[in-house]
């Protein structure tokens, strides 16, 4: 159902999101989807400045709730989980959108100490916050889980190598999850390429255009690309699709090039 006012279909309304690494890019853009959605949402991030600011961007003060923590921590996991479902009375949607990646090289030559967080990180956490939210809501009430995957888990990364790899565990893990917790609960993913934000900058502030070229559609992806997909996957459009991961690409993939 749509509003006179907007194209944004409402229909997450009465439904509570806890969408992780959400001060800005990606995790920014699908915290501000969902709100328009109508669903009421917890964002997290570690840095308190960057966490405000985002959570005033987004307007609603009655349906945002801003924690900060991170993710790697599993007593913040527990406290993020708990608060949303403290005030806003459930836990419907988690999107795991988290990532990073201090490894750059040859794996070969790789600080193994930052190959292991790379994995706590953007997988191990990912899982302690399903545990979490099934703990506390999604085992007895049913949801929707979105983690941030990527196409570096489709394929060799390069430089990026440890990320990659870390992604396509996510990607398998959203998998096992999705078999082991249906019927009431999904689990999907999604696989973006090159998306213009502060943490995928440096694969090309260099020469935007010459990036972009490489690309079927011609252009960077956008948090609202990524958002969109996220939203539809969490809503009930959606309600027989679990252990999915979906490109958001710009048919990066299909051209088979590096």
């Amino acid at each position: 159902m749509t509003d006179a006012t907007s194209p944004v279909p409402r229909d997450l309304t009465g439904r509570a999101a806890l969408v992780t690494g959400a001060s800005r890019g990606i995790g920014l853009g699908v915290a501000r989807h969902l709100l328009e959605r109508g669903a009421a949402v917890t964002i997290t991030a570690r840095k308190q400045a960057e966490l405000d600011e985002a959570a005033a961007s987004l307007g609603a003060p009655d349906r945002v709730l801003a924690l900060p923590g991170n993710s790697g921590d599993a007593a913040s996991r527990t406290e993020a989980v708990d608060r949303t479902v403290e005030r806003f009375g459930s836990l419907d949607v988690l999107v795991n959108n988290t990532g990073i990646n201090p490894q750059y090289g040859p794996l070969v030559h790789a600080d193994l100490a930052a190959v292991s967080k790379i994995f706590d990180v953007n997988v191990v956490a990912a899982l302690g916050f399903v545990q979490e939210a099934y703990r506390a809501w999604m085992g007895e009430h049913g949801g929707a889980v979105v983690n941030m995957a990527s196409v570096g888990g489709f394929r060799s990364s390069g430089v990026i190598g440890a990320y990659g790899a870390s992604k396509a565990a996510l990607i398998r893990l959203t998998e096992e999850l999705a078999w082991q917790l249906g019927p009431t609960i999904r689990v999907n993913a999604v696989a973006p390429a090159v998306v213009k934000t502060r943490f995928a900058e440096a694969l090309y502030v260099q020469g935007e255009d010459e990036v972009a070229s490489r690309y079927p559609m011609k252009r960077l992806g956008t948090p609202e690309d990524v958002a969109a997909l996220v939203g539809f996957l969490v809503s009930d459009a959606a309600s027989w699709i679990t252990g999915e991961t979906v490109r958001v690409d710009g048919g990066m993939l299909a051209t088979g090039s590096t």
